[in-house]
């Protein structure tokens, strides 16, 4: 739950290669890590960085869906 001095924000991580990337959904922010607890410490704080000058933003909450894409063959 948030608070006056606090954002919840929405994170998901993924792999890519030998990195962990952490991408925030509510705003453009992501970051990247060698673990995933890397990943989320080091979005944590370009999160931080990103709000420390702004009043305390409204955020919605994310819809988070599925979504199935046919592929066709070249």
């Amino acid at each position: 739950m948030s608070t006056p001095d606090t954002v919840r924000i929405t994170a998901v991580v993924s792999r890519d290669g030998e990195w962990y990337v952490a991408r925030a959904l509510e705003v453009e922010l992501a970051s990247q890590g060698e673990t995933i607890e890397e990943a989320l410490a080091n979005l944590r704080e370009a999160a931080e960085l990103y709000f420390e000058d702004e009043p305390a933003p409204q955020l919605s909450a994310p819809i988070v869906a599925p979504l199935e894409v046919h592929l066709h063959a070249a």
